[in-house]
């Protein structure tokens, strides 16, 4: 019985970290779905430039950044604890993608040449920001601590490893792992049946 008791209160502790529906209907996305649960530690700026699909789940201090531009997250997207998302050059989140913790997305970046000025604190004219969409297909993993930069898009069905750098944009159905992210071999497609499984339910 105390068991019970415990696992009762584990839910609603893990319940309670989450918005509400009503605290969600609140932010302002520009669309969102049924069934999103989105912590409450996790910092977002620009929502009405946000689209939220179906079965979303956005852990712990995730931070998305959307002034500019726009995010699309797609169905079945699970976004773990500590990731990044700058979504000034458009961020698309395909059905079934899912970030690890710490992953980092970047649609814009400074230009690092010394040429120009750096950081937001600078006013634009002194600045040569590059702006390019990121695109995460379908079933798309990618791993713990690894960054994706503007202009990379990772076709559907691959995943890359932990601790990457993805540089280019990658090809569909690869396991990609390294700095800069290269192919090591085919990825199973075996997803894609369990994936009509879950959808005949």
């Amino acid at each position: 019985m105390s068991r019970g008791i415990t696992r009762s209160k584990r839910n609603l502790a893990l319940n309670s970290s989450y918005l509400s529906e009503n605290e969600l209907l609140d932010v302002g996305f520009l669309e969102m779905g049924k069934n999103v649960m989105i912590a409450k530690t996790c910092i977002i700026t620009g929502e009405g430039n946000i689209r939220i699909g179906n079965d979303v789940r956005i852990d712990e201090n995730v931070v998305i950044s959307c002034p500019i531009g726009s995010i699309t997250i797609g169905n079945h997207v699970h976004i773990a604890s500590g990731c990044y998302l700058s979504g000034s050059g458009t961020i698309k989140l395909d059905d079934f993608s899912g970030l690890a913790p710490g992953a980092r997305i970047f649609s814009a970046t400074d230009d690092y040449t010394g040429e120009y000025l750096t950081n937001r604190t600078v006013p634009q004219e002194f600045l040569n920001v590059t702006f390019a969409p990121v695109h995460l297909g379908k079933h798309v993993i990618i791993g713990s601590g690894t960054v994706v930069l503007p202009g990379c898009n990772v076709g559907e069905g691959s995943s890359v490893g932990a601790l990457s750098l993805v540089t280019k944009a990658l090809d569909s159905w690869g396991v990609f792992c390294g700095i800069p992210a290269k192919r090591l071999k085919a990825r199973s497609r075996k997803l894609l049946k369990l994936e009509r499984q879950l959808l005949s339910v």
